[in-house]
């Protein structure tokens, strides 16, 4: 699915679904069908994405009460195969049977049969259980290919891992970019243990101050001069860093600027260097205990 020279992170082999290589950028779009841009700007940057191979597709039913879904769908005509399509359920939405229904309407919104990743949105009052034998039941019916999470602490993986089963959680979706690296204390390092990628929703910070100090940031800023790059690019650059090698983390961010685009998928040709890794680490270190999950 991915371009040939594009970085690539595995989801490892599932039941019946082999392991399959996702390009480590692909596409956000929360705040997409809110009328920030016209239709026609969001699905002529969705296609151009693929174009340029960031054939990851993440979206939710939350997301303009639908809109976002509805922009994919359009985007994704004649095109369906060239996507990994990923959609996210309410909690209040994830029951044995109401699943199944938004999994449904996500899906008629999308105009597709199926997703190859659906994730439960947060942690919710539904037991974990329920969600999950909702998500075996669409699995069945060829409705989904892979399940996951998102939002999703330690805590929370554990408690999920621990239930009966042989189900395999694909992915946790989670808030991580250089100014906010509370993940890597304990969640990332037991995600790795079990071979759980992550996946990164604001690469480069939600619009507003923190991430205006990221990309104007007089280390950022050096970095990106001396690579002949932008500042949005060394931060996703870093979000999808090897680590002991391997790649493990996907960025999504949202782009509908033609420019913004270019530059996201040429950040997958980026590669910091020792040194520019060492002194992000210091402008921006790492806790050094748990903290709390960051949520936006």
């Amino acid at each position: 699915m991915p371009h040939q020279d594009i970085p690539t992170v595995t989801l490892a082999a599932d039941g019946d679904q082999s392991a399959v290589d996702l390009p480590a950028i692909g596409q956000g779009t929360w705040y997409m069908g809110e009328g920030l841009a016209t239709p026609e700007e969001e699905v002529y940057a969705l296609q151009q994405g693929l174009e340029l191979g960031l054939t990851l597709i993440d979206t939710a039913e939350m997301y303009g009460d639908g809109g976002a879904e509805k922009v994919v769908g359009q985007a994704l005509q004649d095109r369906r195969d060239r996507a990994f399509l990923v959609s996210k359920v309410y909690p209040w939405n994830a029951g044995r049977d109401s699943a199944i229904a938004a999994c449904e309407q996500s899906l008629k919104r999308l105009k597709t049969d199926y997703l190859d990743l659906y994730l439960l949105h947060w942690p919710g009052g539904i037991p974990l259980e329920e969600t999950l034998d909702a998500f075996e039941r669409l699995r069945e019916q060829a409705k989904i290919k892979r399940f996951g999470v998102s939002n999703f602490d330690v805590s929370d993986m554990q408690a999920l891992t621990n239930l009966p089963g042989d189900r395999r959680c694909a992915v946790n979706q989670v808030l991580y970019h250089l100014g906010s690296r509370g993940i890597e204390h304990s969640l990332l390092p037991w995600q790795r243990e079990h071979c759980i990628p992550t996946m990164a929703y604001c690469p480069i910070a939600q619009g507003g101050r923190l991430r205006r100090e990221l990309l104007g940031h007089e280390t950022v800023e050096a970095i990106a001069k001396e690579m002949n790059a932008t500042a949005a690019q060394v931060l996703l650059a870093w979000a999808i860093r090897p680590v002991d090698g391997e790649r493990d983390v996907i960025a999504i961010p949202k782009a509908v600027r033609p420019d913004h685009l270019k530059q996201n998928a040429a950040a997958l040709q980026l590669t910091l260097d020792d040194d520019a890794l060492a002194r992000l680490d210091s402008a921006f270190p790492a806790p050094k205990k748990k903290v709390s999950l960051d949520i936006v």
